[in-house]
């Protein structure tokens, strides 16, 4: 028998925007068609991936402030912004 567990009730406002700076972080537009736009998006997530689990160990294991930790990532995805070409869909050919 499968139990679904309960929903949360709603977030507080520092949970959720900690939880909207990791999203955005690693919410990336795919690469471009070349090797070089593949290979930027490779290190950016990468980088911006770090940056989150940083951000996250030290909110559980150093009891860190969620708002100003939030504030940190957020300044630390804003200086390392996409520098390649994202992909664009361009329809169907035919």
């Amino acid at each position: 028998m499968s139990t679904i567990p309960p929903v949360p009730g709603p977030l507080s406002e520092d949970v959720a925007a900690l939880l909207r700076a990791v999203h955005d972080a690693l919410d990336l537009p795919l690469p471009g068609l070349t090797d070089q736009d593949e290979r930027e998006h490779y290190r950016l997530l990468i980088d911006r991936a770090a940056g989150a689990r940083v951000v996250l160990a030290c909110v559980l294991e150093r009891n860190h402030a969620l708002g100003s930790s939030a504030a940190y990532l957020r300044g630390r995805t804003e200086t390392a912004p996409v520098t390649y070409t994202p992909w664009e869909d361009k329809g169907d050919p035919a």
